[in-house]
Parts: structure tokens; C-alpha cells; sequence
């Protein structure tokens, strides 16, 4: 027997699915507590303007690099790793670090 597993993006603001490409996650820091909301692009621009007056008048205290799902540091697209390893019905979480058997099952594909 065949099993799909779909995994949906939600926003955290409005409960609307996030279709890919069409939202993000967005990590901020406040009163030393990190947060990450996931957003739709239209809630993230609005998130982005409600924040910008306070952040031009911060001081950025970290260096911290911005690193974005379209590609990682060890060269995988997580969202093209998720992907495939659903297709051929490998349990992945939605969010979060991908196992490393997944990823050694990505890599034996090619």
C-alpha cells in the first residue's frame, strides 16, 4: 500500500496555508526571548513596516548571518530535500533541522 504524506505551511498571524514560495519564517528577538512567526508574504512586508522605525534607530549587537531555505550552508535546498524524501514516502519533519538519514538517503539518490 502506497501512503503520501503532505505537509502544509500555516500562517501563524491569519491560519491561511502558505503556498510555496508565497510566505516565510521570520526570526526575531525581543526582551532577550527568540521568536519565529511563519507569515505570508503580504503579513511579512507588513511585519517588516511595523518594525522598521524601531530598527533604524537600534543598535545591531549581533553579527549574524542571514541564512535562507533556498540554500543551506552544506549546499542542500531543505525545501527540495523535504520534497523528495515525501515522494518516496521518508518521514521528514515540516520545520526544523533535517535528520541526517534523511539526508544520506538524498545524497545515495544521485
Amino acid at each position: 500500500m502506497a501512503q503520501r504524506v503532505v505537509t502544509q505551511l500555516i500562517s501563524d498571524l491569519s491560519g491561511e496555508e502558505i503556498k510555496t514560495g508565497k510566505g516565510e519564517s521570520i526570526e526575531f528577538a525581543y526582551r532577550g526571548i527568540a521568536y519565529r512567526i511563519d507569515l505570508t508574504n503580504k503579513e511579512a512586508a507588513g511585519f517588516d513596516k511595523a518594525i522598521a522605525t524601531y530598527l533604524q534607530q537600534a543598535t545591531k549587537t549581533s553579527g549574524r548571518r542571514k541564512v535562507t531555505s533556498a540554500s543551506s550552508k552544506n549546499g542542500y535546498v531543505a525545501k527540495d530535500v523535504r520534497a523528495w524524501a515525501v515522494a518516496h514516502g521518508i518521514d521528514v519533519p515540516g520545520r526544523g533541522r533535517i535528520p541526517a538519514g534523511v539526508l544520506e538517503a538524498y545524497d545515495a539518490r544521485r
